[in-house]
């Protein structure tokens, strides 16, 4: 019998996290005064253990104890040999995927999620307040809150809020209150609504709503909380990757391609990072952050200073963007909705050393269709877009005869998404074009903002 999974026992869970901002160089965030932010100007949003993290130089960063614990509800999760899948595409490549659907949410997200509880809760916060696109991050902080007695609100997009109704249940099984953005609760909201009562919201809507909301609590025991795009959620996830690393040494494999979803750049990062060590340092790797085609940010996006929220509220971050106004249309994959992409990502992309992908939305469920029926497990709609990515590569190796080695990050399942499974199934669901006027608009402002270095790493 073909071995499916390679496991690794509790105690072989990794203990550090690997920090690549100890091999990278980033422009450094910036403040409204044009000058780079210092620690003391994030502490109204974030509590200073985690601004330390945000900006350590340190490669290696324990991993709590108390974080470890509760990872051990479903971590080390298991390599996956997708053999069917190998079959169905009659491919020589050798398919394997990091299965992060087996988290109590269904995601990678609770990898951040809960470090960044537990770090609030050591600090003496008491409510976390953050935003969603399609519930993933939201559940898993949900979640998280509940493991440490903390009060947690949810600022979840509209038009997910609406698409995936189960994923607000999930929020409030856990304790947490999940409302539709953009909402009447905080001014930013309110100025969404009076120019477009119908707006479907977009992520840096929630962002803007959920920071509002925090440096807004008079008692100073409410942070807010992020589940993508800056340095600390990207360390902490990177507990993905060197499993996979710890797993794929266990049987004599390295992989020739990494790929991974991309919308801020959290699970990419998680599994990619590690290998993206070692590339920098000689080893021939092709490394593929995929998108959709209806928010390409890294296929299309500039390279520029940028806001991660809509309203303008959080610093100038470095990163590849369609401008912080830009609305992506209603897509499934409510998690890729994003208009920036992680500093450290843009980076990497700047530098060649990853291979940015766009696929359209049919053809991603097509792929995660074929891989549900032979791999067993219904993907998230995100996870789609890598396994799109996956399936070109595996019919490449066939066509030119390699054995190539792929791995890529199964980062949820796609029970709490059957509505759009059910769309693609009836036909109803369509790719959609990115509004390419809508994104020249958006971009329009980033003139106005300094422009980032074009810094090299190696």
């Amino acid at each position: 019998m073909e071995r499916r999974k390679v496991l690794l026992r509790e105690e072989e869970m990794p203990r550090r996290w690997y920090n690549i901002l100890a091999d990278i160089r980033l422009n450094p965030p910036l403040g409204p005064d044009g000058k780079p932010v210092r620690p003391e100007m994030l502490a109204p949003v974030f509590p200073m253990n985690l601004i330390e993290q945000e900006m350590s130089p340190e490669r290696w960063v324990d991993i709590p104890d108390e974080v470890l614990s509760i990872y051990a509800l479903w971590r080390p999760t298991p390599l996956v040999r997708a053999v069917g899948l190998e079959r169905a595409l009659g491919t020589p490549a050798r398919i394997y995927y990091k299965f992060e659907g087996a988290s109590p949410p269904g995601s990678h997200k609770p990898n951040t999620a809960v470090p960044q509880a537990y770090y609030n809760k050591v600090f003496g916060i008491r409510r976390l307040t953050t935003e969603t696109g399609a519930g993933q991050w939201g559940s898993a902080l949900a979640f998280a809150c509940a493991q440490f007695g903390l009060e947690c609100k949810v600022f979840m997009v509209r038009v997910s809020y609406d698409q995936k109704p189960y994923r607000k249940t999930m929020m409030q099984t856990w304790g947490a209150q999940c409302v539709p953005s953009p909402s009447p609760e905080t001014r930013a909201g309110r100025e969404i609504l009076a120019r477009d009562p119908h707006s479907p919201g977009s992520l840096g809507i929630a962002i803007s709503e959920a920071v509002e909301a925090a440096v807004s609590d008079a008692s100073g025991k409410t942070r807010y909380s992020l589940g993508s795009v800056l340095n600390h959620v990207m360390l902490h996830q990177t507990v993905i990757g060197l499993e996979a690393k710890a797993q794929l040494a266990k049987i004599g494999e390295f992989p020739d391609v990494v790929v991974g979803c991309a919308g801020g750049g959290s699970n990419f990062a998680g599994l990619a990072f590690p290998f993206v060590y070692d590339k920098i340092h000689g080893r021939a790797i092709d490394i593929h952050p995929v998108e959709p085609a209806a928010c390409p940010t890294l296929t299309r996006g500039p390279f520029a200073y940028d806001h991660g929220d809509t309203a303008g509220y959080t610093p100038l971050l470095p990163m590849h963007s369609l401008g912080h106004t830009f609305m992506p249309p209603p897509m499934h994959a409510g998690g890729l909705r994003y208009h920036g992409m992680a500093p450290t990502v843009s980076q990497l992309a700047v530098e060649g050393l990853i291979e940015p992908k766009a696929y359209g939305q049919v053809e991603t469920f097509e792929a995660g269709m074929l891989a549900a029926r032979n791999e067993g497990v219904i993907p998230a709609p995100e996870t789609n877009h890598a396994l799109a990515c996956v399936v070109d590569l595996a019919r490449r190796a066939k066509e030119e005869g390699k054995e190539k080695v792929i791995l890529f990050n199964w980062s949820g399942h796609g029970l709490i998404d059957l509505a759009s499974y059910e769309k693609y199934l009836t036909g109803e669901l369509h790719d959609i074009a990115y509004p390419a006027e809508d994104i020249e608009e958006a971009e329009k402002i980033l003139e106005r903002y300094p422009k980032p270095q074009i810094l090299k790493s190696r």
